[in-house]
């Protein structure tokens, strides 16, 4: 039996980033995580050409792009890329290797590590998002958490129909596909998949994959969305 292969193309959209170069040669989404600090090492010219509102920390290797908005008490530690038009909050902290894109919204008390988002997340409420990958227009409500490292500290594995697949990574959020919404205090387990347009209700801790076009009410109830 062969392994699951989880294109990027089937959860996310390509045009809806301007670092679409990383996943030259992916064969598996979450291959990329281990490639951003190289990346961005290479993609960063250290400039702001946004707007700093009182007093932030904006570490070295730092692009900040036209119209975005930082707000005072934000932390961006860097290396990090953040596009246009976007709201760095008050308690923001963004660690290494990340990558926001234009549109988008981090805010208090949100914290970002070694994860890729494309435009229009909205991150902005009591959010941590740990080595993750987030599709266009995706939504986090207050206090969702996107976990990425097992209690154990083990290798992340994912559970495929009767197969086991070894992602390789010790530490891997999600991957989370374009306009996926998540309600408030969801906890999103290491290694979870969540398809397009998918839904998840307040309170729910996730494991596993969620097909496209789905609403999980729960684990073990999980249904069709539809409109």
């Amino acid at each position: 039996m062969s392994a699951a292969v989880f294109s990027p193309a089937d959860y996310l959209d390509f045009k809806q980033t301007d670092h679409a170069a990383i996943f030259h040669g992916v064969t598996q989404a979450w291959e990329i995580l281990p490639r951003l600090a190289a990346y961005l090492q290479e993609q960063i010219v250290p400039i702001n050409f946004g707007k700093t509102i009182g007093k932030a920390v904006i570490g070295e290797q730092v692009f900040i792009g036209r119209d975005t908005v930082i707000e005072p008490g934000a932390y961006i530690k860097g290396p990090a890329w953040i596009g246009s038009n976007c709201e760095i909050r008050h308690g923001a902290y963004i660690r290494e290797n990340v990558i926001i894109g234009s549109g988008s919204v981090i805010g208090n008390s949100s914290e970002i590590k070694n994860s890729l988002l494309f435009n229009n997340c909205q991150v902005p409420h009591f959010n941590y998002v740990g080595d993750s990958i987030l599709g266009a227009k995706v939504h986090l409500a207050a206090g969702v958490i996107v976990s990425n490292l097992k209690l154990n500290g083990d290798f992340i594995m994912l559970r495929v129909g009767d197969a086991v697949l070894n992602t390789g990574l010790r530490k891997f959020g999600a991957l989370i596909g374009d306009g996926v919404e998540i309600g408030c205090n969801a906890v999103i387990n290491p290694g979870s998949i969540l398809g397009r347009r998918s839904l998840i209700y307040p309170g729910v801790s996730w494991r596993g994959i969620l097909p496209a076009n789905s609403i999980a009410k729960s684990v073990d109830c999980v249904r069709e969305r539809r409109g």
